[in-house]
């Protein structure tokens, strides 16, 4: 294949184009932020997870509390039925008695309810705490999850924008390059990943291996105006002054 050296050279501008259009999309995958998020919504998950476990000790005591609460009311209100009834005085003897030990017993009962009403508030504390100390994190990861997201979409708009301006230079530039040296950049480029490079002091600038004797004398006395390429990389190899041929 023939191309002017001028063209030749040009290829060197777009191998640049493409490069860091390489280096964008790369950055653009492995962008840390990509990870963190995924960290990120992992452990909202489990505090999730962790905020309904605490949630339902806490409704679970709340129920148990409110059920001795209300066991606690009606021996309250039935010592106070007897305790009147004592106190007007009237009925057998017998019956009078009894009401006085149906009311130690339920004082006693009573006692025992509010100890374990006690009990059981200290644990709902405990529990609070603990949903509390949960529901903290949890705002804690969302918000870091939400700096994150801003962070990332930021740099990810900074890539696509230099990815555009990239692109955009790179259009007209193919276009003033001949077909068929564009075709076969492309070829090599895509198979290779790496569709041109200069040749440098004998030393291919794709492959970074220095070239054989043999070869550099094949290069020394191909035209100026024919494509030559790397026998080790395929990359089209762009000579000048500074080959060392």
């Amino acid at each position: 294949m023939k191309a002017d050296p001028q063209s030749q050279r040009r290829l060197l501008e777009l191998a640049e184009l493409d490069t860091s259009l390489a280096q964008l999309a790369h950055r653009r995958r492995t962008l840390p932020e990509h990870a963190e998020l995924e960290r990120l919504e992992r452990q909202i998950v489990d505090l999730e997870d962790e905020r309904v476990r605490a949630q339902v000790a806490v409704d679970d005591l709340d129920r148990d509390i409110a059920r001795v609460d209300r066991d606690v009311e009606q021996v309250r209100q039935r010592a106070d039925r007897d305790r009147a009834r004592l106190d007007a005085g009237t009925g057998p003897p017998k019956e009078l008695e009894a009401l006085q030990h149906e009311l130690g017993t339920l004082a006693r009962r009573q006692r025992e309810l509010e100890d374990a009403e006690l009990e059981l508030m200290e644990k709902r504390e405990q529990a609070q705490s603990q949903l509390d100390d949960v529901l903290s994190r949890l705002a804690s990861a969302r918000d870091a999850h939400a700096q994150t997201t801003q962070r990332r979409d930021e740099l990810l708009a900074d890539i696509d924008r230099d990815t555009e301006q990239k692109k955009a230079a790179r259009g007209p530039l193919v276009a003033s390059l001949p077909a068929d040296l564009v075709a076969l950049y492309e070829k090599v480029r895509e198979s290779k990943g790496t569709g041109a490079a200069l040749l440098r002091h004998g030393r291919c600038g794709g492959c970074r291996l220095e070239l054989s004797g043999s070869e550099k004398a094949r290069l020394r006395s191909a035209p100026a105006d024919e494509v030559v390429q790397c026998e080790e990389c395929r990359a089209i190899l762009v000579r000048t002054e500074e080959s060392g041929l």
